[in-house]
C-alpha cells in the first residue's frame, strides 16, 4: 500500500503530476491518505453505502494495466463480503462485492453510483489467475469517511473494539444451539474487562443490530463497530434465551480504555514487523536450551517475512538486549527512534544463530 512507498506521485486525468506526502495509513482497511499541493480540484461526493442495494449498477475507475483512466460497469452483487484476503491482525472486511471489471492497477480507484457518488474503494478480487475472474470488492464509503477522517486529525485509524470473541450465526449453527434466529452474531466468549462485558453481554448472546442497523454477520457488526472511536456509545440489541433486549456498550481501544490512540514509533514499528508472537515457557525454553526468548507465532506481510522468518523462528535479541515477551519488542521497538533493528534468534531443533538486519 501507499504507506511501504518511498515516494508518492499522484497523477490528475488533465496529466498533471504531483509529489504526494504520506498523511497516515490503516493496515486493518488497506487505505491510506496522502497529500498534493494543488488548488482549485474538483471532488467526489460520498453516498451513503448502508443504502446501497444488491442489483443497483456502479461504476469502477481505476488505471489496471497502466490503462489510464478506465472505466468499467457492473452491478453490486453483494454486500459485507468477507475473503479473508487482509493480513492485518485485525482485519476489517466487509466489502461490497461488484461484478465490475477490476484488475491490478484499479485498486485505489472510485466505485461510484450513477448519480456519480462515491459508494467505495475498489480494494481486491478473488480469482484464481490473478485477472478479474467475476468478482470485484470494494471498501465502503461509510468506512472510508471515517479512517479518512482519522488519518486527517489523528494521523492514525482510531480503532474501537467491543472485546468478544464472536462468531456468524446461520442455519446449521441456528439448529445446533436451538436459536430461533438463522441469523446474526454469536458471542462466543466476552474478555473481561472489555466494554462488551461492561454492556452486561454474556457468552451464548447473539447481538442482531448495533444503532438500530441490522447485523446479519460478523463481517457486518465489525464494519459497524469499526465505524466508531474509543469512547463511543453504541446501541446493542440482542438476544438471549430468546427474549430480545437492548444495552448501550462504551467502545475501547486495543489497550483495554477509551482514551485516544497514538502514533507511536513502536506501535508503528509492531506493525512493519507483520507478526503475532508467542512468548515461550519454561519447560520451552529448556527443551531449546535458552533462558529466554520470543517465539514468531503468525506472520503476516511485513518486515520479517520479507527478510525470510519463518514462523516458529525465536527472537532471542533485539539490538543486543534480551527479550522475552511481546511487551520487550515493543519497548526496544520504542526505544529504537526508526533506526535499523538487529535481531538474533535461532529456529527450534537447531544451534545456529541467525543474525538479521532490518531496516524500519
Amino acid at each position: 500500500m501507499a504507506g511501504d512507498a518511498d515516494e508518492l506521485e499522484v497523477s490528475l486525468y488533465d496529466k498533471r503530476t504531483f509529489k504526494a506526502k504520506l498523511i497516515g495509513k490503516d493496515p486493518s482497511t488497506d487505505l491510506a491518505l496522502i497529500k498534493i499541493e494543488a488548488k482549485d480540484l474538483p471532488f467526489i461526493q460520498l453516498a451513503n453505502s448502508d443504502e446501497i442495494k444488491v442489483g443497483q449498477w456502479v461504476v469502477a475507475v481505476g488505471n489496471p494495466f497502466n490503462l489510464e483512466s478506465t472505466v468499467t460497469a457492473g452491478i453490486v452483487s453483494a454486500k459485507g463480503r468477507s475473503i479473508n484476503i487482509n493480513t492485518d491482525k485485525a482485519p476489517i472486511e466487509a466489502f461490497i462485492q461488484t461484478d465490475a471489471a477490476v484488475n491490478p492497477g484499479n485498486s485505489g480507484g472510485a466505485l461510484v453510483n450513477l448519480e456519480g457518488q462515491l459508494v467505495g474503494i475498489n480494494s481486491a478480487i478473488a480469482s484464481p489467475t490473478g485477472s478479474f475472474a467475476g468478482y470485484s470488492f470494494a471498501v465502503p464509503s461509510n468506512l472510508v469517511d471515517k479512517i479518512v477522517a482519522d488519518l486527517r486529525k489523528f494521523g492514525v485509524a482510531q480503532r474501537a473494539f467491543l472485546g468478544a470473541k464472536i462468531r456468524t450465526v446461520d442455519g446449521s449453527f441456528a439448529k445446533e444451539k436451538d436459536l430461533n434466529v438463522n441469523q446474526g452474531v454469536w458471542v462466543e466468549e466476552v474478555n473481561d474487562g472489555a466494554a462488551a462485558a461492561a454492556a452486561g453481554l454474556e457468552n451464548g448472546d447473539v447481538i442482531t443490530a448495533i444503532n438500530g442497523i441490522a447485523v446479519a454477520d460478523s463481517p457486518a457488526l465489525i464494519e459497524q463497530i469499526g465505524r466508531h472511536r474509543p469512547g463511543d456509545k453504541v446501541s446493542l440489541t440482542y438476544l438471549r434465551n430468546g427474549k430480545e433486549r437492548s444495552t448501550v456498550a462504551i467502545l475501547k481501544n486495543a489497550s483495554g480504555n477509551t482514551g485516544e490512540v497514538t502514533q507511536t514509533s513502536s506501535s508503528l514499528g509492531m506493525a512493519a514487523l507483520g507478526a503475532d508472537f508467542k512468548a515461550l515457557s519454561n519447560d520451552e525454553l529448556d527443551r531449546i536450551n535458552l533462558s529466554h526468548g520470543v517465539q514468531v507465532e503468525k506472520l503476516r506481510e511485513g518486515k520479517l517475512k520479507k527478510a525470510g522468518v519463518e514462523e516458529g523462528f525465536v527472537i532471542i535479541r533485539l539490538n543486543n538486549q534480551p527479550v522475552s515477551s511481546e511487551d520487550d519488542i515493543e519497548r526496544i521497538l520504542n526505544e529504537n527512534d526508526g533506526n535499523g533493528l538487529l535481531i538474533e534468534g535461532k529456529y527450534k531443533g537447531d544451534d545456529r544463530m541467525t543474525y538479521l538486519g532490518l531496516g524500519l
